[in-house]
């Protein structure tokens, strides 16, 4: 047997002896994140209940009540506090958790991101803007390398429509001294035929 195997079999005895709760972390820890089910990275996250209720039974709760983890991004602070349990600063905790993992999908540490096809666009904003439920306008501000600016949000309009204004398209160009832009919309009524006006 190998030393990974050696040490999970050294582990096994103490873990019986953990809560739940700790049970959850030394499984992380001696397995990976990877081996742990959206159920339990949650109750991670949430350490514990408001009302002395195991972070498990409230992972389960919220993800009953939003149903997967882009319904859980979307809702407001308000809304996971409707979840028995979940407190204001719980909530604010799995707020910035998920806003994290965002972030993280749509930068890379070591670089601003570089646009050099309509997929590195769409994937560049499609973390953040696929969830959406109101038409947002969104700019892509790109230097001479077409290295990113920045995303500024021009305006969020309805479920299906937007209206634009062609100088507030280039003032935050203008600002940055962009080189270029790019100008993305999404379809959150899903029909990808919606007329940007």
């Amino acid at each position: 047997m190998n030393a990974n195997g050696n040490r999970a079999e050294q582990a096994r005895p103490q873990m019986r002896a953990l809560s739940p709760n700790e049970r959850v972390r030394a499984r992380l820890q001696f397995l990976g994140e990877h081996a742990l089910s959206t159920t339990e990275l949650l109750a991670i996250i949430l350490r514990t209940g408001s009302d002395g209720a195991t972070t498990h039974h409230l992972a389960e709760q919220l993800l009953v009540r939003f149903s997967d983890l882009p319904e859980l991004a979307q809702a407001s602070v308000a809304e996971l506090t409707t979840v028995q349990g979940i407190g204001s600063v719980k909530a604010v905790e799995i707020k910035a958790a998920l806003e994290l993992g965002r972030r993280l999908l749509c930068c890379k540490p070591e670089e601003r991101p570089q646009v050099q096809s309509p997929a590195d666009a769409a994937n560049l904003l499609m973390p953040e803007m696929m969830f959406l439920q109101q038409e947002h306008l969104r700019l892509i501000l790109l230097d001479t390398r077409n290295q990113v600016l920045g995303t500024p949000t021009l305006y969020i309009g309805n479920l299906n429509a937007t209206t634009v204004r062609i100088g507030e398209v280039f003032r935050d160009a203008i600002k940055v001294n962009a080189a270029a832009l790019i100008v993305v919309h999404n379809h959150p009524s899903g029909a990808p035929r919606s007329v940007l006006v």
